[in-house]
């Protein structure tokens, strides 16, 4: 789903962008490597970064969600600072616990289960680790990334919601809306929808069937901040402002949605520079305090001269930026699955 309000166009210039590839911390979607392209344009820098299971069609999005902030800029904050959660993946319970202890003063962890492979038991041990290492006052918010059937879903958040001393959320707990609105009238835990609304050619469904009390929205994936604001405003829900796991420079774009708002009653998932072995720029958008500052972002020439990749890299990365770049030159970009996320 590709929102694209008037004002900002589907292609602009990228003069030269940097292909960058940057080593994480713990396997994400499989994957040890984030790589992307950042470029500068008159309105700052931008980060172009589709996983690499988004083919050109999905990629579309995130072309003008750089492409926006390159050359258009975003709106004017209503906030200074935006409250964060720290991310706990599907680790074993004293990595969770590690995790949360060195999350920057976070006091919302959100943590993954459901992870393939795993049992209810391993999510078990890592929520309880992480409710202990949080301690009474935090929050816990799950992610199952769509896994769970509804039966399934019931079974698994009674447990869960004991285990965390109460949940504040489970996000995108099954796959469909329809099973999301079917899970929502068998349990008292809030329901977010995530891929539900980035996967969705209609993601007005979700409301419609009632079946979120919460919505995860992703700017590259959703075509831009202004994308996101028309989405939210049009959805009127409460909104969690999360990332694709970009470096700062694409985190800085989530920021900027976090700020603009006009409400934000949840803690965003924004902390995630901290997943990565390293940034592009010297003043990393870590938290602080559970905190991240509004600002800007400015790429270090050093630091992305250390991060940039060359040869099949670099030409793998310009073939993909040709082909979306032709594909939103045409204004017919057709449905395509994405897949989820941080």
């Amino acid at each position: 789903m590709v929102v694209d309000p008037p004002g900002v166009p589907a292609t602009g210039p990228a003069t030269d962008p940097a292909v960058y590839a940057v080593p994480l911390r713990t396997r994400f979607r499989g994957a040890s490597v984030r790589e992307g392209m950042v470029w500068r344009g008159a309105s700052g820098w931008a980060e172009f970064a589709p996983f690499a299971d988004y083919d050109a069609a999905a990629s579309v999005a995130w072309w003008r969600a750089a492409v926006e902030a390159a050359d258009v800029g975003w709106p004017a904050p209503v906030r200074d600072s935006v409250p964060v959660n720290c991310i706990v993946p599907a680790v074993a319970p004293d990595r969770a616990s590690a995790l949360v202890l060195s999350g920057h003063g976070c006091r919302t962890a959100k943590v993954k289960v459901a992870e393939r492979g795993q049992s209810l038991t391993d999510d078990l041990a890592r929520v309880e680790a992480v409710r202990a290492a949080l301690g009474p006052g935090g929050r816990v918010r799950i992610d199952a990334n769509g896994a769970w059937g509804v039966d399934e879903a019931v079974t698994a958040l009674r447990e869960l919601d004991r285990a965390a001393g109460g949940l504040e959320y489970v996000e995108q707990p099954c796959a469909s809306v329809e099973d999301l609105a079917r899970l929502r009238r068998r349990t008292h835990v809030l329901v977010a929808a995530d891929e539900s609304i980035r996967r969705s050619d209609d993601p007005y469904r979700v409301r419609a069937l009632d079946a979120a009390d919460v919505v995860v929205l992703k700017v590259a994936p959703l075509g831009g901040v202004r994308a996101c604001l028309e989405l939210a405003a049009r959805i009127d829900l409460p909104v969690v402002v999360s990332s694709a796991l970009e470096t700062s420079v694409g985190l800085a774009a989530g920021l900027a949605l976090a700020a603009a708002l006009p409400d934000l009653p949840y803690a965003c998932g924004l902390g995630t520079a901290t997943l990565l072995s390293r940034d592009l720029t010297a003043a990393p958008l870590v938290p602080v305090d559970g905190r991240l500052a509004v600002r800007t972002v400015e790429v270090d020439t050093d630091l992305l001269a250390a991060a940039r990749a060359g040869g099949p890299v670099a030409e793998r990365w310009t073939r993909r930026l040709a082909a979306v770049r032709a594909l939103a030159a045409t204004d017919t970009v057709p449905p395509a699955r994405q897949d989820q996320g941080p």
